[in-house]
């Protein structure tokens, strides 16, 4: 019995040794990246804040904990910053497809396709997160479009952001291609927004409170149709839609004739097709120039139904009175010549006014900040 104990011992001591020299490796990659190649304006700059494997949706804690889901990872993700050290903590593993993360009255609250789980006291209990509460597990169970990004709303409710199972078809409209609400319990779900083909990116108005997301346009309609979208639900009951209208004025060949476009709400903001618009954020911090505050900063992930491949940016959005005045690109670099060595997913302002970016292809978190030329 004793050697096999002292065999286990090993094989443990040789499996942490591996999974560190993994994770050394991986670290000096990520002091490898080109960073010098993203292009901001005048003032701003641009460096590596942590290494997280397929980072997706961020999330900011009441004690200053950033928290990462992922997809491929299956992961989520708790990052520590003390001034001192950063630190990068697994809390939770092998569920399916994590991507959407938000905090809540001191709990992390994490969608797992149909879950939705949250972890208590989450940010005193980062080295032992535990089994965590399933909140409800009657969400769609599809993979196409599975991952959920969720958050909370101004009204305390966790708003969850359903896609639709397809590329283009016409699925329950309870059920998908949709952006729903529920209470932190989990009970009176409902649907908040309709004709959504594909949210994985919303936020609220820091004085409207009112919402805005984006939404990702079909596929296979040609390079440069239809655009994404950056939609505003001032109001409950709004469709935006999906399956039957795209871009506001575009009909759909299969769907199109079923509704009338001009009786369905038109995008806020149009985007390069394909660009694949995900997370969004209205600027709230103070470190920017004050034309930045309440700007919307969007995470362009880059297109794979293109040609030419497009997006893989930021993009910054200004808009006055419920209304986009202007946009324009923010941050690029991460496509040089058909060439991609990362892709923005996610957007979170930090208390310091700096904003962080997640990158899944990169395996990175960056910190994006601005000193006074």
């Amino acid at each position: 019995m004793s050697a096999i104990k002292t065999l286990l011992a090993f094989l443990n001591i040789c499996l942490f040794a591996g999974t560190s020299l993994a994770m050394a490796q991986y670290q000096q990659n990520q002091d490898q990246l080109p960073l010098e190649k993203i292009k901001l304006p005048a003032g701003f700059s641009i460096e590596l804040w942590a290494s997280v494997p397929n980072a997706r949706a961020l999330a900011l804690g009441k004690n200053g904990t950033v928290f990462a889901g992922s997809a491929a990872e299956g992961k989520v993700y708790a990052i520590t910053d003390t001034g001192a050290a950063r630190q990068v903590r697994t809390i939770a593993n092998g569920l399916l497809m994590p991507i959407g993360v938000a905090f809540h009255n001191g709990a992390l609250y994490v969608s797992a396709i149909n879950r939705i789980l949250r972890f208590d006291n989450i940010e005193n209990k980062l080295d032992q997160a535990g089994k965590p509460v399933v909140v409800t597990d009657k969400f769609p169970n599809d993979k196409h479009h599975g991952g959920k990004y969720i958050g909370f709303g101004p009204d305390g409710l966790l708003y969850v952001a359903v896609g639709a199972p397809c590329n283009i078809c016409e699925p329950d409209p309870e059920r998908y291609a949709l952006i729903s609400r529920i209470e932190p319990d989990g009970a009176n779900y409902e649907v908040y927004a309709s004709g959504v083909r594909n949210s994985v990116g919303f936020d609220w108005h820091p004085e409207t409170k009112e919402l805005w997301f984006t939404d990702n346009g079909r596929d296979w309609m040609g390079d440069n149709i239809p655009p994404d979208e950056l939609n505003h639900a001032p109001r409950k009951g709004m469709h935006f839609g999906y399956p039957f209208c795209h871009g506001g004025d575009i009909l759909d060949p299969k769907y199109g004739a079923k509704r009338d476009c001009g009786k369905l709400t038109p995008p806020a903001a149009k985007f390069d097709a394909h660009a694949a618009t995900l997370g969004m954020r209205f600027y709230t911090g103070e470190m920017f120039p004050k034309e930045y505050h309440g700007n919307i900063i969007v995470a362009e992930h880059g297109s794979w139904n293109r040609r030419n491949k497009i997006g893989y940016q930021l993009r910054r959005v200004q808009t006055k009175n419920g209304k986009v005045i202007r946009q324009e690109v923010f941050a690029q670099g991460w496509l040089e010549n058909e060439n991609v060595w990362g892709r923005p997913v996610d957007v979170l302002v930090m208390p310091d006014g700096a904003l962080l970016v997640s990158d899944d292809y990169a395996g990175a978190i960056y910190r994006i900040s601005y000193k006074k030329p």
